[in-house]
């Protein structure tokens, strides 16, 4: 049975095997990455918005159809709904800049609205349909305009939402379709609705399980996107990008943002004497030790070669000596030859005078570590320019 589990993990799934978490993840959206949120947000923004704008086209297109099968009046009542769609479908679909705070509630938000204009149509449309079916054109017009929430339904196949974001976005679509059943006075009995509903549950399912894959392969392929393979810490890329957003927030709120520039030292030594794979074991005990010291809201980027950014957020100068605490009483690891790993630190805050961007607070930060480096290694060097040893008993 395992077995089986695993090649459908593999195989149907996503890339890789399924963890417990990756499965909940799966279920759920709690737990998931900021940096996860803010690219599923990205992909369902982009496919609303070119749904949308292919909706704004082909909905008013399609009352040539409403003006060749009903009457005029029917046909100009079922032409103001689809002119009111395509309103909303265009402001849909209109280019607008990401939420810096809630990227993913704003993604979610339009797409609720997505799902529920063919909704809102059907249900406004269905009574006056009904009343306006005396022909066969009619009626088989009639009976294709009710299949739109199964057609929306199916639509969530195409975007990464998990099992419990997936259902409740579709309870409005359903709660929707019952009452354009009541409105035309059909009996909600099994014999006439259930296939109706089995249908629109069997779409559903299907999406779900299309979002759910959608989901666990955008993780996998985000975290080894944005993560560099030998430390676990950010990439330079990805590192940046998020740093860029998190200097923003902090300006926008006033608070502090901290920055440590971490310089491995005489690293050219141990990849020299005891050859790149010694090397490769240092950097990783360098970043677990870093990131054991931080706080969930940190992030440790791996700059380049031996060196590293942390990255505090809502931290204060006061604040960070707790983490340099902490790396002094764990140590860094050890070198190859049992001596322990030593790093030269420069610190930056971005409530120091003249600091305009994030930019200007890295190069800073940079120049402190340099400074580190020539006040004899192993040390902090704050922004007022003191400095502090990091071997516990040697300042």
């Amino acid at each position: 049975m395992s077995s089986l589990w695993t090649k459908i993990s593999e195989n149907i799934l996503a890339p890789s095997e399924l963890s417990g978490g990756q499965i909940i993840a799966m279920l759920t959206p709690a737990g998931r990455s900021s940096e996860l949120r803010r690219h599923a947000a990205s992909v369902i923004m982009a496919r609303v918005q070119l749904i949308a704008g292919l909706f704004a086209i082909l909905v008013p297109l399609c009352a040539i159809i409403d003006l060749l099968v009903f009457d005029l009046h029917t046909a100009a009542n079922l032409i103001g709904l689809r002119i009111l769609s395509a309103a909303i479908f265009v402001a849909l679909a209109w280019p607008r800049e990401a939420s810096l705070t809630r990227p993913y509630a704003q993604a979610l938000a339009a797409l609720l609205v997505l799902l529920l204009v063919p909704s809102l149509f059907h249900l406004l449309s269905a009574d006056m349909l009904a009343k306006a079916s005396e022909t066969q054109a009619q009626r088989l017009v009639a009976q294709l305009y009710a299949y739109l929430p199964t057609v929306v339904l199916g639509g969530l196949a195409i975007f990464p939402l998990t099992a419990l974001e997936a259902l409740l976005l579709a309870l409005p679509v359903i709660g929707l379709s019952v009452g354009s059943a009541v409105l035309t006075e059909q009996t909600l009995t099994l014999a006439q609705y259930g296939g109706t509903l089995w249908f629109m549950l069997m779409m559903l399912g299907v999406a779900m399980f299309s979002g759910m894959s959608q989901c666990h392969y955008m993780a996998t392929l985000v975290v080894k996107a944005m993560h560099d393979p030998l430390t676990a810490a950010y990439t330079r890329q990805s590192g940046e990008e998020a740093l860029k957003l998190i200097y923003r927030l902090n300006h926008m709120s006033g608070k502090p943002l901290t920055l440590a520039f971490i310089d491995l030292d005489r690293f050219k030594s141990i990849n020299d004497s005891f050859g790149h794979e010694a090397g490769d074991r240092c950097l990783r005990a360098l970043a677990d030790n870093v990131r054991a010291g931080l706080r969930r809201s940190d992030i440790l980027i791996r700059w380049g070669g031996e060196e590293f950014v942390a990255v505090l957020p809502d931290t204060p100068l006061d604040n960070v000596a707790t983490l340099l605490l902490r790396l002094r009483q764990t140590g860094l690891g050890l070198r190859p030859d049992s001596l322990p790993l030593t790093a030269s630190i420069g610190i930056a805050n971005s409530h120091e005078e003249g600091v305009i961007n994030w930019e200007v607070l890295i190069q800073r930060a940079d120049l402190r570590m340099y400074a580190a480096k020539q006040e004899g290694r192993d040390s902090v060097v704050w922004p007022d320019g003191s400095c502090l040893r990091l071997t516990p008993g040697s300042d």
